[in-house]
């Protein structure tokens, strides 16, 4: 008996009913010889981390741009953090783990430039629109490995698809993860707005602090047993009525102290504007996109392959390419 099978015994036996079991996958689009060691699940979660898009995460901005600072958040951190919120919630369920990493290291990876200033100015940009949760989708199934996509499991491409809020997963295993998103970006930029000095302690609600706990550790230890104790035998993920009031209040105070404040996203503006003029400028010359995206532009258009390029870009290397395009280099004699 292969490794893989004895893993996938195990997952029988010790799993909830209410896991998803590697054996029963839906598959993959195109159809593959197994792998005798890892499971399905495991190898979609290798496919994503040896990604080009996962290792862009580094350079993307999570809330704010391009910090001065060595401790503030980015999406790769937001990833990370995702992905083990997600696994305790669901080790502590009987969940199927591997599954459950897979969608959390995979769910923002077609996040753009700049965070959600980014987004806002491709879904104006883009004949209907454009969402990063499709994006992250689209990079898995047809932008990484030079166009053939990473042909995961449906249950992985499930689960990124539909991370956000006014989604539900079809596994439980996804549900965590969008749970866990939420749980994670509203602490973690909490914590980034308090090093900054974009908010105060004392700024926290109290009547959230009173149930969640007035740190870091306390809010998410808080909100993670809240979880586990609200889903447990259950036939989705939940939380109790008072808990998920309180995050909603807390999301709701992070939006008009932080993700509105001029002191945190005022340069969102200026973000956009180069995100604005780099599109024109390759909409008006799509010979200057790079080989990767001349297929894209042939099969499905100028806007899309323009879109997939600056979709895909980190902040440090959208602004070079702005500089060098925009910005005038100073003449010499050599």
């Amino acid at each position: 008996m292969e490794l893989r099978q004895q893993r996938e015994q195990l997952e029988e036996t010790f799993l909830s009913p209410h896991a998803c079991r590697a054996a029963q996958t839906r598959g993959r689009v195109r159809p593959e010889a197994e792998c005798g060691l890892r499971t399905c699940f495991q190898r979609d979660t290798d496919r994503i981390v040896y990604s080009k898009a996962f290792r862009r995460l580094k350079h993307k901005t999570q809330v704010f741009l391009q910090p001065q600072g060595d401790h503030y958040r980015t999406r790769m951190t937001h990833t990370l953090e995702v992905s083990r919120i997600a696994r305790t919630i669901a080790r502590a369920l009987a969940l199927n783990e591997d599954l459950t990493e897979a969608i959390a290291l995979g769910h923002d990876l077609g996040h753009t430039p700049f965070g959600h200033a980014g987004e806002r100015l491709l879904n104006e940009l883009m004949t209907g629109g454009f969402a990063h949760y499709r994006q992250s989708l689209r990079v898995v199934d047809r932008l990484e490995k030079d166009g053939a996509g990473l042909n995961l499991t449906w249950e992985v491409r499930n689960g990124i698809v539909c991370h956000t809020r006014g989604q539900q997963a079809a596994t439980l295993e996804g549900q965590v993860v969008r749970l866990a998103d939420q749980i994670a970006y509203i602490n973690h930029d909490i914590e980034d707005a308090l090093r900054g000095g974009v908010i105060y302690p004392m700024d926290i609600p109290l009547e959230v602090s009173s149930i969640l706990g007035f740190t870091h550790g306390e809010r998410i230890n808080a909100l993670v047993l809240d979880v586990i104790r609200s889903s447990r035998d259950q036939d989705s993920i939940r939380q109790s009525e008072e808990v998920g009031q309180a995050m909603a209040v807390l999301r709701e105070f992070m939006f008009e102290s932080v993700y509105t404040n001029p002191l945190a996203k005022g340069e969102d503006g200026k973000a956009q504007e180069m995100l604005r003029r780099l599109f024109d400028y390759y909409r008006r010359d799509p010979d200057a996109l790079p080989a990767d995206f001349q297929e894209i532009r042939l099969e499905e258009g100028v806007d899309r392959a323009v879109c997939d390029y600056i979709a895909g870009m980190t902040d440090p290397f959208a602004i070079e390419q702005f500089s060098r395009l925009f910005i005038p280099t100073a003449w010499s004699v050599k």
